[in-house]
């Protein structure tokens, strides 16, 4: 929904791993990848994913999201990095 977020770095990775299979659904359209996008995404984000992120990387073959590495968390020392999509 943001386009950006902020998390720790294993949720990160994991994160990347879970998200392109959905862009590639919302990329090829149609009624059957709608609806298994469906079962898995909230109204709002579905929304978003099928009718704005889908079309915008019609022209890209893979590599939908980045990870950036940060500095540590300060309360117990966890690595961070933001995921965003490129």
């Amino acid at each position: 929904m943001h386009g950006k977020i902020k998390t720790t770095e294993a949720k990160g990775k994991e994160l990347v791993k879970e998200i392109a299979p959905l862009i590639t659904k919302a990329k090829k359209g149609g009624l059957s990848n709608t609806r298994l996008l469906a079962r898995i995404l909230p109204p709002t984000a579905l929304g978003k994913i099928v009718k704005e992120i889908g079309p915008k990387y019609q022209d890209r073959s893979g590599g939908y999201t980045r990870v950036i590495k940060i500095n540590r968390r300060l309360r117990d020392g966890a690595k961070m990095c933001y995921v965003e999509l490129v």
